[in-house]
């Protein structure tokens, strides 16, 4: 059976890299390869991932859930420290050429 391919630039390199190791015509070399790649047999599915728990020991008094709490107070202090360096009150609207 002829037919035409468009064949990848690092499939290609490959092929020819295969070319010069065997010596062989490009007809086998391209055969060989097919037959290989798609009488490989399928992989099977991988394993489930298990995740296994193991205790932190937080320390007494520190709240892993407070987190999310200290990084919001964080970043409204940086929005109030930025608002007060560019000399804007609360409830006020910048101008649209901010000076230096």
């Amino acid at each position: 059976m002829r037919t035409t391919l468009t064949i990848d630039p690092d499939v290609a390199q490959l092929l020819t890299q295969a070319l010069d190791r065997s010596k062989k015509p490009l007809k086998l070399v391209v055969n060989d390869a097919l037959r290989r790649g798609l009488s490989a047999p399928d992989s099977s599915p991988p394993k489930p991932f298990k995740v296994l728990p193991y205790a932190m020991g937080w320390d007494a008094g520190l709240d892993p859930t407070g987190f999310n709490q200290l990084i919001d107070q964080l970043a409204v202090d940086d929005y109030l420290e930025l608002q007060q360096r560019l000399g804007l009150t609360r409830g006020s609207t910048p101008s649209p050429v901010l000076k230096p």
